[in-house]
């Protein structure tokens, strides 16, 4: 099994590195969110006595690079299924769990070195985090978010039988975790129901616990990172069992 986690993994990487162009075209939601919203923004946030909006908005950025990255990836399940790859490699005589496994840390992987080409982009627009010393930190809370949505779009991936329901996931499931995770605005001092559904959404755990590692006393974190960690390894836990149960079901 430990050889299929490893090929699926490798495989993964390969691709991605081939694939200069999705380098590319990854990084262009981020520099425009940073230009535009960073720039636009900046004013009005520091007018309300909130700070450096680049540096409150920047968490949320690399957060934003790791979940589209991430589940995009377990996505690419339904590209595999319309050519036939997905058919050859789930009749290798491997185990099923290993090819999953070593798929969500090849699709991990990928996102986190996606997020961070999107930490530079961040740092050119003036982003500094408080201690470079926590950056080790940093790097673990991202590897988690990458993990808790590479298992849920593995998941997505091996339910949807055709690529009419990817809109629909990018409509009702990627865009809200994102919008709601609290990567725009602050948190606190918004109504309940807001703050409500940010606590039900798992990237909001990560980017908070990106935001008080990288910016200490500057974040407006909700909670002490160790308690984001135990909940996005939690949520890991879930969804690459859940992940992993779909992923079994996949009929040849």
């Amino acid at each position: 099994m430990l050889a299929a986690i490893y090929v699926m993994w490798l495989r993964e990487l390969k691709r991605y590195v081939r694939s200069r162009a999705q380098m590319v075209a990854s990084l262009g939601q981020p520099l425009l969110y940073l230009f535009a919203f960073g720039m636009g923004f900046g004013p009005m946030f520091a007018r309300a006595g909130n700070g450096n909006y680049i540096q409150f908005i920047s968490p949320g950025v690399i957060g934003m690079g790791l979940l589209f990255t991430s589940v995009f990836n377990g996505i690419g399940l339904l590209w595999d299924r319309q050519f036939g790859f997905l058919k050859e490699t789930l009749v290798a005589p491997v185990p099923r769990l290993g090819l999953m496994i070593g798929r969500t840390l090849g699709g991990a992987t990928v996102a986190v070195i996606q997020a961070s080409l999107v930490m530079v982009l961040c740092l050119i627009f003036g982003f500094r985090p408080e201690s470079w010393a926590q950056l080790p930190l940093a790097f673990v809370f991202m590897l988690l978010i990458a993990l808790v949505f590479a298992g849920l779009g593995m998941a997505i991936g091996s339910v949807l039988q055709n690529m009419q329901g990817f809109q629909m996931i990018m409509t009702f499931l990627v865009m809200p975790i994102y919008f709601l995770s609290g990567a725009m605005f602050p948190i606190g001092g918004q109504n309940m129901a807001l703050i409500a559904a940010t606590r039900i959404d798992p990237l909001s755990y990560g980017i908070d616990g990106l935001r008080g590692v990288l910016l200490g006393a500057e974040a407006h974190a909700q909670f002490h990172w160790t308690t984001d960690m135990a909940v996005l390894v939690g949520v890991a836990m879930l969804f690459l069992a859940l992940g992993t149960r779909m992923f079994s079901k996949i009929e040849i």
